[in-house]
Order: structure tokens, then sequence, then C-alpha cells
């Protein structure tokens, strides 16, 4: 029986993908494992393990470029949590334009004061005035399922939105409101926005990059919201941004010890997805791919593999990753052609340096065959199904 590693707490909806598994937080040696949060750096991976399932959207916790080494397929779930994030999003773009978090807790400071609350709230109310989303203009930087959530949800709250993504897919731009602006660049974005609100993924070259810089390139008083990952931020830089008033609110989902505490810095306890809905969501989509990969070969939202999905004929298929180089395909088929078999149907995706090879083929292959195009140089991993 295959099994199946639960590394975090995974809603109930996905037991019924893994019947057919043995599937707990207590597996050994799993050939696949679901996991939302838990750090993966140090696991020990089992020559057996097949994919990881992040039920959730960032990777972060997971060595995803280690794993294509050895042809281990990690997994995400974009979108599944998208509408718990916007709605955070929006939650911030009020919290952003009005003095709502301070107000509340000036509120709690004048506990005991009997009868006189109200005089003193009226009397105090005036020091937390903001100011109203409608009419005013949001940028919206990253397209993902996120981005365009927020991007279309803002403008039916009234507001103009301007939005940019250097690797818009179509899926997003056939779902983005025609009425939200799309430009060029990030710079475009920032110098006409009064709120920013950014759904990029953390890599090396994003890391940071909001800094001096770019809040210099933003409105004076605009606010800032990042719901992605606190390191794309520079933190030093924000905190003088906000001290000077050049940015009059920080939101994020990701707190940091220096940002605690800091005038019109708002740091909320990573709630983004932390509701039963985007669980549940997370949870299935995740199953769904794990279980797909496992039993047909078929992937889809991989992080380090291409996607590829191929309907089944055949008396077996093969599933070879390998590096993305030349000549390869041909040895592979070389070695498929000697044992006299046909192959009926046949896919190859790559990545970057990675590549997925599928074949549908008319006969099984011998266990000596499946050897000999292991060996060949660049092949990672082979199974057949």
């Amino acid at each position: 029986m295959l099994k199946i590693l639960k590394l975090n707490s995974i809603s109930p909806l996905a037991d019924e993908y893994f019947e057919n598994y043995e599937y707990s937080d207590a597996v050994k040696e799993p050939d696949g494992i679901m996991v939302r949060s838990a750090a993966m750096a140090d696991y020990a991976v089992n020559d057996n393990l097949l994919a990881v399932a992040r039920a959730g959207a960032g990777t972060n916790n997971i060595p995803s470029a280690e794993y294509a080494k050895k042809g281990i397929v990690v997994f995400n779930t974009p979108g599944a949590n998208a509408n718990a994030v916007k709605e955070l999003v929006i939650c911030e773009l009020f919290l952003g334009g009005r003095k709502i978090t301070d107000g509340i807790d000036w509120v709690k400071t004048l506990k005991g004061e009997g009868e006189n609350v109200g005089k003193l709230v009226e009397k105090g109310k005036g020091k937390f005035v903001g100011r109203e989303i409608t009419g005013k203009t949001l940028g919206v930087i990253g397209l993902g399922a996120i981005g365009v959530n927020v991007a279309n949800a803002a403008f039916a709250l009234g507001m103009k939105v301007v939005s940019t993504d250097t690797h818009l897919s179509t899926k997003s731009a056939l779902a983005l409101s025609s009425h939200v602006k799309v430009v060029a660049t990030a710079e475009e974005v920032l110098k006409q926005s009064d709120f920013v609100t950014v759904h990029i993924p953390l890599t090396p070259e994003t890391r940071g990059m909001f800094n001096a810089a770019v809040f210099a390139q933003m409105k004076d008083g605009a606010t800032l919201i990042n719901n992605s990952r606190g390191e794309l931020v520079n933190t030093d830089d924000v905190i003088e941004a906000l001290n000077s008033g050049k940015l009059s609110r920080y939101i994020t989902d990701f707190p940091d010890d220096k940002l605690i505490g800091v005038p019109n810095a708002i740091c909320v306890p990573h709630l983004g997805a932390s509701t039963p809905e985007a669980e549940d969501n997370c949870a299935v989509m995740a199953a769904k791919e794990l279980t797909d990969y496992i039993e047909h070969g078929n992937i889809e939202n991989s992080v380090n593999y291409p996607s590829l999905s191929m309907p089944e004929s055949g008396a077996e298929r093969l599933c070879v990753h390998h590096m993305n180089v030349k000549e390869i395909l041909s040895k592979i088929l070389t070695v498929i052609s000697s044992q006299g078999i046909n192959v009926e149907n046949m896919q190859d995706s790559s990545k970057g340096e990675y590549a997925y090879l599928v074949c549908d083929l008319s006969d099984k292959l011998t266990a000596e065959n499946i050897k000999k195009i292991a060996d060949v140089e660049g092949v990672l991993r082979v199974r057949t199904i």
C-alpha cells in the first residue's frame, strides 16, 4: 500500500482522496507528503518519496530546488486560498485609510471612566480622522489569483485600480476586470497609487526589493500592504519611510520584531489563509494534485517541474524526470524501441533546467531496460505506472 505522510494537521476533507493509502502523521518511508508550514530543509528524504504537496501557495519551507535534482515533484495550491487573502487585503485597505486600530487601542484606555466614556470619545475622536478608499487609486503588483481577486474587488468598492505583472498568464488576464488598468512596470504603478498591495513570490531577485529607492517613487503618504512575504520589504527602510511620513502606513501579514510597536506599522499575525474555508480548499487541491501524480503521472501546479497532463493509453506509462539537455530523448526512445515496443502517446515538457517525459507504451518494459533508461546521462528518476 502506498503511504502518505502528514507533516501538519490537514483538513479532513483530504481524507477521502487517500482512502487507498496509508495516510497519517506517523507514516515511515512515505511515497508522498502533505505539508502546510513545517520546515522541510532538514527532512531526511527517503528513496521512494515521489512528491510533496503544500496546502498553500508559498513553498519557502520546502527545498524545491534540491528536490528537483532527485526527481521529487513539489506542488502548491495557487488560488485555493485566494478569496481568504483577498478579504484580508480589503480589510487592510480600510485599516490603511482609517485609523481604526489606533482608535480601538485608545478606547481601551477609557476603561473605568464610567459615564464619562461617551463624552471622552466625542472629545478625543478627532485624533483618529482617516480617509475613505472610494475614488483613491490602488496599485496591485502581481496578478496571480490573489492579485486579480483584489483588483476586481477594489474596483467594485469604487477605487481606481492600476496593476502590473511581468508574467501575466492568460488565465489571469481573462479573469481581470476590463476596468483594471495594466501597465508595463512597477514604477508606473507606484507613482500614481494611494495604496499599494504586493502579490509576488519571494525569490533571490525580489528579496528586499521594496526599499528606500522604491519608496522614493511612491506618492507621499501612500499605504503599502504586504501579504506575500515579509522579506520582500527592507524593514529598516520601511521604518524610515514611516518615520518621515513618506509612507502613512505599512501593513503586513508577517510580523517582524523591528516593526512591532512602530507607529503606523500594523502587523497582522499571518492570518491571510487562516479560515476553515481556505484550509479546506487548499487541502483538497493538494490531495488531488498528489494522487493524480502518484497514480497517473500527471503534474499540475508544480513549482519545480513543468505541468504535463496526458490521457492514459497503452499497457504501461513510463515517467522520466531528466535534465533539459540535447539528445536525451533520442537515447531514451532508443532503449524503448530496442525491445520492439511502440510509443502510443508521448509528451515532454521543460521548466528551466529540468524536464519531464511521459510515454504510454504498447507493452511493459523489462527491468533491464528500465535500468538502461535510468542509466542514461541526465536522467534523474524513472518509474512506470
